[in-house]
């Protein structure tokens, strides 16, 4: 089985970290821990493509370090681009079986009017999606 676990730039996720420990070890999943830098046109961007690329490094390698603390290897990559079609494109090269996004936390006006990322991978996905909530999050 392999997992793509989409991580979120700019958040600590250690709860879909915690989530996805649970699903390899009892799945024996390969797992690759990815982030999308978001930068659609770099000569647009305010600041240089490294600066989200560090920020997705970060957040992805946080998870991975948890997983790795857990026994769990990952592999941790850095897509460039908007997240869903960078992280739906990573998931079919890799044929993966199950991508993994943690839950929205923005407030669900904002959601609506800026999209959610992990409603996208749903209705984009021909893979299964799983949503993992924040424990202290109302669902």
């Amino acid at each position: 089985m392999r997992i793509v676990v989409a991580a979120k730039p700019e958040a600590d996720q250690p709860w879909l970290a915690d989530a996805v420990i649970g699903l390899a070890r009892q799945t024996g999943a390969v797992v690759s821990v990815v982030a999308a830098d978001g930068v659609e046109l770099e000569r647009l961007a305010s600041v240089p493509r490294t600066v989200f690329s560090d920020s997705a490094h970060a957040a992805a390698a946080s998870i991975a370090r948890r997983l790795a603390e857990a026994g769990v290897e990952a592999t941790v990559s850095v897509l460039p681009g908007r997240p869903v079609p960078a992280i739906l494109d990573f998931a079919r090269q890799n044929k993966a079986d199950l991508i993994v996004a943690g839950s929205s936390t923005r407030p669900k006006v904002a959601e609506r009017l800026l999209g959610s990322v992990p409603l996208d991978l749903i209705k984009q996905s021909a893979k299964p999606v799983l949503v993992i909530t924040h424990p202290g999050h109302p669902a």
